[in-house]
């Protein structure tokens, strides 16, 4: 691909680039805008190169992946042997939602809560899956695993949220769901 093919491939997948980017991050846009403005400058610059081995959003999800990998043991090194300061202030409990809208966001909040309970992995292979539309065998080069292993990451990632929503359909599930959630 020569320069002017890959800017257009950036500026085709940059909205899902920027999700991914957002899940690499832990939902800190900051981080993410960040990581995808490094991702893009490697790929800009030539210190990450396509060579058409995948598809060009898969082997792009992998640098973004990296990227953010590397600000984050960035920032733990420059972390350690620093005093910490307070946490961000506590946000005040919401009232229960009363109209439909709110129950919405409110089951949208409780499921995010539950992706982010798997384990790394689990989330990773789904959220590549389900909200990006990649095979499991592109999820596994993004995340950098074998075939077998991101099928098996993706399967007990799927299999555990259904037992966790399952339970939370009754009343006691919902309690004690909420709860862990808490």
């Amino acid at each position: 691909m020569d320069r002017d093919d890959v800017r257009a491939a950036l500026k085709r997948h940059h909205r899902e680039s920027f999700g991914w980017a957002l899940a690499c991050c832990a939902q800190d846009p900051d981080a993410a805008a960040d990581a995808l403005q490094t991702a893009y400058l490697k790929v800009l610059e030539g210190r990450a190169r396509f060579d058409g081995r995948s598809a060009f959003r898969t082997w792009l999800f992998a640098v973004i992946r990296n990227t953010a990998a590397e600000a984050r043991r960035r920032k733990r090194l420059r972390n350690l042997g620093m005093l910490r300061y307070a946490e961000e202030a506590e946000r005040p409990a919401h009232a229960p939602p009363e109209d439909e809208r709110l129950d919405r966001v409110r089951m949208q909040e409780d499921f995010r809560a539950l992706l982010a309970r798997l384990p790394r992995r689990q989330r990773e292979a789904l959220h590549l899956v389900f909200y990006h539309d990649l095979t499991i065998r592109e999820a596994a080069v993004v995340m950098g695993v074998s075939l077998g292993s991101a099928r098996t990451h993706y399967e007990r990632g799927k299999k555990r949220l259904r037992q966790w929503l399952t339970t939370d359909d009754d009343e006691t599930g919902r309690r004690s769901a909420e709860s862990a959630l808490s």
